[in-house]
């Protein structure tokens, strides 16, 4: 057993060390390069597009399929990883994270385009993803669904059990003797319960849900990090003072590369909002949209959300308060905590314990919708489609009871495995995305509500935009 962690040990450091990060980077400087910044550029028509409503009843509209992608991206991450990349690498990471979250929307925009035009129609619904483009596009089934296992792996069997253990963690603080009690098992009983409730109801419902808990769990976070910004804006200037000189200190970045404010920003920023990863577009195809780069446009908001919104809040609830030390102990969900309750007393350790359930839960739903269109795309057989979702719902009932860590470092190095594939795949049809993105372009600048029709970009191999 020991070699076998040593192992996956040994593969996590080189894919997110080494191989992703350099890559993703590049593929989003490459992006972002051909679409000439269309992150930046058609910032504006992301927060208007997501307004549009669906004209096709029980469909998913733009605005829920971005709250699906949200739900995912928006996790515990987001509280423990932000607060452990500024401990670990120093204020400066927050910097690059924001780099990164630019980058990262070209990329984000070229997969979700392709998920669009290539997305298939799932009763009132619509299902698409990598492993849709990959089939349909380069003609490779078979690479498919290799990508659909290793998405279900990664998010239905390894990221859903770890958020589901997130969620029974938090409440160590308020139970004695936590893992002999009945708390794990009777929240698992809960979780589980309640999974298998949305997970059974279908997709359509999981998008109603999370149009409902995604804007009322980041605006309440927000809402909290807002006041504690405000009432300690005067150290506002040195908190940015701290945050560039350690950006760019680059003594100290390149006497410690590995662990140093660039590499964890970097890592956080990706692995955060999971721009080219290939998670997201499973959402992106799932929205009922009169042309495809519509929900490109809105999958860069999610993006954005998550690392210029959501990231941004805990970094500021941490550097303001400044209950932080570089390179000490208390870092993670603890050092939120502390930094929250240096404001606002005993309360700011529960707020945090209600917001790390509540991004966890969103998480849950948002990765099974994920591993769900990918399920369909291996078999559409019902009975095995009931399966899986039994199967679900039991691993996030046994996740809320045990600390599962080598199973979630071996997701790790699934998703690192997926995120390749889907790199690959979107390095070779970027060209198609950017051609959708042109039609856009075009007949917005005649006045018009963009409408697509694939053959008029020479696009012939679609079930949809005829």
């Amino acid at each position: 057993m020991k070699l076998f962690t040593d192992a996956l040990g040994i593969a996590n450091d080189f894919l997110y060390s080494k191989f992703l990060i350099i890559v993703l980077i590049a593929v989003g400087l490459y992006f972002t390069i051909r679409t000439k910044f269309v992150q930046i550029r058609l910032f504006p028509d992301s927060l208007r597009v997501v307004r549009e409503k669906s004209d096709e009843e029980g469909s998913v509209s733009s605005f829920q399929a971005l709250m699906i992608a949200t739900a995912s991206r928006v996790g515990t991450g987001n509280i423990a990883g932000v607060a452990t990349a500024i401990v670990l690498g120093g204020p400066g990471a927050l910097l690059w994270m924001w780099i990164m979250a630019v980058i990262g929307g070209a990329s984000a925009f070229i997969e979700s385009t392709l998920a669009q035009v290539y997305k298939e129609r799932d009763g009132k619904i619509f299902k698409g993803g990598p492993a849709y483009y990959i089939q349909r596009a380069l003609g490779a089934r078979w690479l498919g669904i290799i990508f659909s296992i290793l998405l279900i792996l990664t998010f239905a069997f390894g990221f859903n059990g770890l958020q589901a253990y997130n969620i029974s963690s938090a409440f160590e603080y308020y139970v004695t003797n936590f893992e002999d009690s009945n708390v794990p098992l009777i929240i698992g009983i809960i979780l589980g319960v309640s999974a298998a409730v949305l997970f059974f109801g279908g997709t359509d419902k999981i998008g109603r849900v999370s149009s409902v808990l995604v804007p009322i769990m980041a605006g309440l976070y927000i809402a909290v990090g807002l006041l504690i910004f405000f009432l300690n804006i005067g150290e506002l200037p040195h908190a940015m003072k701290v945050v560039v000189q350690s950006a760019f200190d680059w003594e100290s970045i390149f006497g410690g590369f590995s662990g140093s404010c660039v590499v964890l920003g970097i890592k956080r920023g990706l692995f955060s909002n999971e721009a080219g990863m290939g998670s997201a577009p499973n959402a992106a195809a799932a929205a009922n949209v009169s042309h495809p780069a519509k929900q490109g446009l809105v999958q860069v908001l999610s993006v954005f959300i998550d690392t210029l919104v959501i990231c941004s809040t805990t970094a500021f609830v941490v550097l303001l308060t400044d209950q932080y030390t570089v390179g000490g102990e208390l870092n993670g969900i603890p050092l939120v905590q502390q930094s929250v309750a240096a404001v606002f007393g005993e309360v700011g350790i529960h707020f945090i314990t209600v917001a790390i359930c509540l991004f966890a839960f969103t998480s849950l739903i948002g990765n099974y919708f994920y591993a769900e269109a990918n399920i369909k795309f291996i078999s559409g057989n019902k009975v095995f489609l009931q399966i899986f979702r039994i199967l679900a719902a039991l691993m996030i009932f046994m996740g809320a009871q045990n600390d599962l860590q080598t199973a979630w470092d071996l997701a790790d190095v699934i998703m690192g495995c997926m995120a390749t594939v889907n790199i690959i795949a979107i390095i070779l049809l970027g060209g198609i995305a950017i051609r959708v993105l042109k039609d856009y372009e075009e007949q917005k600048s005649q006045g018009l509500d963009p409408v697509f029709k694939a053959e008029k970009v020479g696009i012939h191999n679609t079930d949809l935009w005829k």
